[in-house]
């Protein structure tokens, strides 16, 4: 009964986070928290996209196998290593099932298999994230096993490895403890961080972030940057509310690329702090890597200000930048209910002036 109820709960979750394995006959499913815990099948296929290819591949941490399943189709040999036996055997059971012929599958710690590796083209690494109370970690070194320990036997068992980290890590923590990084993709699905995934490369010399955003129908933004280009764009600032506000999405803000998105698409931020950005033309600009909303009004904090511009207004979506309010105190002062085509934007002006922003949303 424990094993049915396994099955149908699995199917039940796979059918929206993995619709390949929900649709083939025979896929075997794992418990609960291995279904939680695995990489959706499109940020697997994102996964697979930016790999090189090559003769072989290691997955040390295959788990349920989804990262493995999509990755192994670039190469001609697939080896899984997982601890979990049970898991083994669904990934053994499973691998065939998804088109993944030439694959082995070894129950074992991957520090041990990893010293008995022959030179593999691609090896991945997606570390356990809870400590032995089940509770979350986010630091690299608190992660099972211990990459920043075991990145030195990687490298030179591998001509490149990709490590899966958690969407929660400082990116800073990826620059001060792993060598060799050449690529850092944060990646998100329709606006929420779900990965960051960092790639080791022998001839790596600048780090390149790659912020992609993935959404369910099939489109992908992706922005490119180094820190030098960060570092060096110049940011204009907006002396009055434009046409359109713009916000960038959940992977541009946790690269902290903050300047160079106002520099590429010609924008003006409204604040150092803010993280918002203004145009004054009659239509957006083109291809903005985020959200852009229509300017219907701008307001004060005064009391005949905000009486005049939420007359109508009976709820809206809150969001605060930069602003020493909460959205839930916020949305109290305003008392205006959760929900409804309005957006507010609370946020501070280049002036330090505060501003309540009503805005419609364009794209």
């Amino acid at each position: 009964m424990r094993w049915a109820l396994q099955q149908i709960e699995g199917w039940q979750r796979a059918q929206k986070k993995l619709p390949t394995w929900s649709q083939t006959e025979g896929v075997l499913f794992p418990p609960h928290l291995s279904m939680e815990q695995c990489s959706s099948e499109q940020t697997a296929r994102y996964k697979a996209e930016i790999a090189e290819g090559g003769e072989e591949m290691t997955d040390l941490t295959a788990g349920f196998g989804v990262d493995a399943t999509m990755l192994g189709r670039r190469f001609e040999r697939l080896l899984c290593v997982e601890q979990n036996g049970e898991l083994c055997e669904i990934v053994r059971n499973n691998l065939p099932l998804l088109g993944i012929k030439n694959c082995e599958v070894v129950c074992g710690k991957a520090e041990a298999v990893l010293r008995t590796l022959h030179r593999q083209s691609l090896i991945f690494i997606d570390p356990a994230r809870r400590d032995n109370n089940g509770g979350k970690v986010v630091s690299i070194v608190d992660c099972t096993p211990d990459v920043v320990a075991m990145q030195d036997d990687l490298m030179a068992h591998a001509d490149t490895v990709m490590v899966k980290l958690s969407p929660m890590l400082d990116l800073k923590c990826v620059e001060r403890e792993l060598k060799q990084v050449a690529e850092v993709h944060i990646v998100s699905v329709d606006n929420e961080c779900k990965e960051v995934l960092v790639v080791l490369s022998h001839d790596a010399s600048n780090i390149s972030f790659h912020c992609v955003n993935l959404t369910k129908d099939g489109t992908r933004n992706v922005f490119t940057f180094t820190r030098e280009d960060e570092t060096e764009a110049r940011c204009d600032y907006a002396d009055e509310m434009g046409t359109f506000i713009y916000e960038p999405n959940a992977s541009i803000m946790k690269a902290g690329c903050y300047k160079l998105v106002a520099s590429r698409y010609a924008l003006r931020k409204l604040n150092p702090n803010s993280h918002l950005y203004t145009s004054y033309g009659a239509e957006p600009v083109k291809g903005f890597p985020g959200r852009v909303f229509k300017v219907d009004g701008v307001s004060g904090f005064n009391k005949k200000d905000l009486r005049a511009m939420l007359a109508n207004t009976e709820k809206a979506n809150l969001a605060v930048r930069n602003f020493p309010m909460s959205v839930a105190e916020l949305r109290k002062k305003l008392k205006l209910r959760e929900g409804g085509t309005d957006y507010l934007f609370a946020t501070t002006m280049a002036d330090d002036s505060k501003v309540l922003i009503f805005s419609s949303s364009f794209s």
